[in-house]
């Protein structure tokens, strides 16, 4: 049984920073493709960023690009995001999400293609 547990949210103000972590539990962290995703009232569950299983490829919704950085640490079974530069529009639940992909460097985009996912945190970027 996987459990991711996301945390890291808050307020903030608007151009100031937040880190998101997921620590993971239950199987072998590197055998697992992760992302974040982002939800609001007004929209479903959105593409934030991915990372493939060992992190070396990382893809990034054009919203966030050169704002956000997504990383992990596999000795940890940790997943980071570092939200820089923060907008009003950023504000949403931020839920992170695995996949297994045993041996592929493999970066996956779509809410369809996660397994597991974590209870989300809550962001809010006031302006």
């Amino acid at each position: 049984q996987v459990i991711l547990d996301d945390s890291g949210g808050g307020l903030v103000q608007a151009g100031g920073s937040l880190r998101l972590s997921c620590t993971f539990s239950g199987r072998a962290f590197s055998t697992f493709a992760m992302a974040w995703f982002r939800r609001t009232p007004r929209k479903a569950r959105e593409f934030v960023a991915a990372i493939s299983r060992s992190g070396t490829d990382t893809s990034y919704a054009d919203s966030v690009k050169g704002r956000f950085n997504l990383s992990r640490d596999n000795a940890k079974y940790t997943l980071y995001l570092q939200m820089n530069s923060l907008k009003p529009e950023d504000t949403a639940v931020y839920y992170c999400a695995a996949r297994v992909i045993a041996l592929e460097e493999v970066i996956f985009e779509r809410t369809t293609d996660y397994d597991f996912w974590g209870q989300g945190t809550q962001v809010t970027v006031s302006s």
